[in-house]
């Protein structure tokens, strides 16, 4: 079994990532500028938001945060996504999910300039990849597939299940990995809550993406011998033997599952690491494009 270190990988691409920004820089171009609206005070959300301004500044991409209260309105929030819509020093946002309850999710998003929807989520930019245009693509299946090329992990004709339906990461990686591309040319089946059989599915599998939002739900007797397993899932655990008081479980049961993979995910250190690295790259092709 190899562990698939999302860690080293995400290093590798956020230092091209910087190699571009500095070339941007020294050809007298302003560095790309993120945003991210946090509405609430989340804890995950903010240690998300947190790690995202962290990793902008170590490739010289300029961070800004808007902290909002978790009372905000949605025409107020609506109003924010317009003014940056408008402002020319943005080249990308992201407004962090989940919202309050309150808050119609799609409406935000679709109000959100494609051009710098740089997580993805657009119906432009999903309506845009199904096609195979170019896109913004969503940042999560971009990691994802970030790390299959890292790793050398063969897609072509291969048997992939992906559990869970989502459009941030179920759907896309289903279409991405379908497709006729470098990365692509698989066999994809989608898996859901209301599959039948699933472990008779994920049994024929040579790739399994889990995100299903369940923890540790794929176990060892689910999976054959030699498979590769990327785990999406994070799920915070009471554990009073640690200091935290808790730890982080993904998907996948790991400790049974990992004796039988060849490749495998850890949570965390997996899949997040490479989610903001492609967050960054978007960012940088936004501003590209946005500068041609």
């Amino acid at each position: 079994m190899k562990l698939i270190d999302g860690k080293e990988a995400a290093a590798k691409l956020q230092k091209t990532i910087a190699a571009e920004v500095a070339k941007m820089i020294d050809n007298d171009l302003k560095a790309p500028h993120l945003v991210a609206i946090l509405v609430g005070d989340e804890p995950a959300s903010q240690t998300y938001v947190n790690a995202k301004e962290k990793a902008s500044r170590a490739v010289g991409i300029t961070s800004s945060v808007y902290r909002l209260s978790e009372k905000t309105t949605e025409n107020e929030l609506l109003n924010l996504v317009d003014f940056l819509n408008q402002d020319e020093e943005v080249d990308g946002f992201i407004v962090q999910l989940p919202l309050p309850k309150h808050i119609q999710v799609e409406r935000i998003l679709n109000r959100i300039d494609y051009r710098k929807d740089v997580d993805g989520f657009h119906p432009m930019n999903i309506g845009k990849m199904v096609l195979g245009e170019e896109a913004l693509l969503p940042a999560t299946p971009q990691g994802i597939l970030y790390l299959l090329e890292y790793y050398k992990i063969e897609t072509k004709g291969k048997n992939v299940v992906v559990l869970g339906r989502s459009n941030i990461v179920g759907t896309p990686i289903s279409i991405l990995l379908s497709r006729k591309a470098k990365l692509g040319d698989a066999t994809v089946t989608l898996c859901h809550s209301r599959t039948e059989n699933i472990a008779q599915i994920t049994k024929s599998a040579d790739i399994i993406i889990a995100a299903i939002g369940q923890a540790e739900f794929l176990k060892a007797d689910m999976v054959k011998e030699g498979v590769v397993v990327i785990d999406v899932g994070i799920h915070r655990i009471e554990d009073l033997k640690l200091e935290k008081g808790y730890r982080l479980i993904g998907d996948v049961d790991f400790k049974g599952v990992s004796k039988k993979a060849s490749f495998i995910t850890p949570v965390p250190g997996g899949v997040g690491p490479m989610t903001i690295a492609a967050l960054l790259k978007n960012t940088l092709l936004a501003a590209k494009k946005r500068g041609q």
